[in-house]
């Protein structure tokens, strides 16, 4: 049976932990509890200016998730959407559960009429990059971070 792409759910929480956590130790970090419990209620929390998270959910299991923002921004009247974390579980990959979860998110920003939908990776992430060069078109724009205090 095909995975279904849905909105996050509060008794999503432990699986959703264990997709997230695979998604920050692929990048290399960690966050403390506190921060695991705060994403979640942002998730799920009623501010539209917050995140929200999509699921695909294949019988239960949840396979993957997408996180986005819709956010100002100075160059447009509408609202662009930032996809800031997309994740599948290794096994589920090559299945196409990831380009689902970006469609997802293109249609929630068609929906809310922001026509910009953006997000980053790093260099190395030469799986998933395969697959956004046939769903977006890569910026030319370089990331640069404030050092840490």
């Amino acid at each position: 049976m095909p995975a279904t792409i849905r909105p996050l759910l509060p008794e999503d929480s432990g699986q959703w932990r264990q997709l997230w956590t695979g998604y920050l130790q692929f990048y290399q970090t960690s966050v403390p509890d506190e921060v695991y419990a705060s994403t979640f209620a942002r998730l799920l929390g009623p501010d539209p200016r917050d995140f929200s998270a999509l699921v695909a959910d294949q019988d239960g299991q949840l396979l993957g998730l997408a996180h986005y923002l819709f956010h100002r921004h100075c160059w447009r009247i509408e609202d662009v959407c930032y996809l800031q974390d997309l994740y599948v579980a290794p096994q589920a990959r090559g299945t196409g559960l990831g380009r689902a979860l970006i469609t997802a998110v293109y249609a929630a920003a068609d929906a809310a009429g922001a026509p910009a939908v953006y997000w980053l990776t790093q260099d190395f992430n030469h799986e998933a990059r395969q697959l956004y060069d046939r769903v977006a078109k890569v910026s030319p724009f370089i990331r640069y971070n404030r050092p840490p205090k």
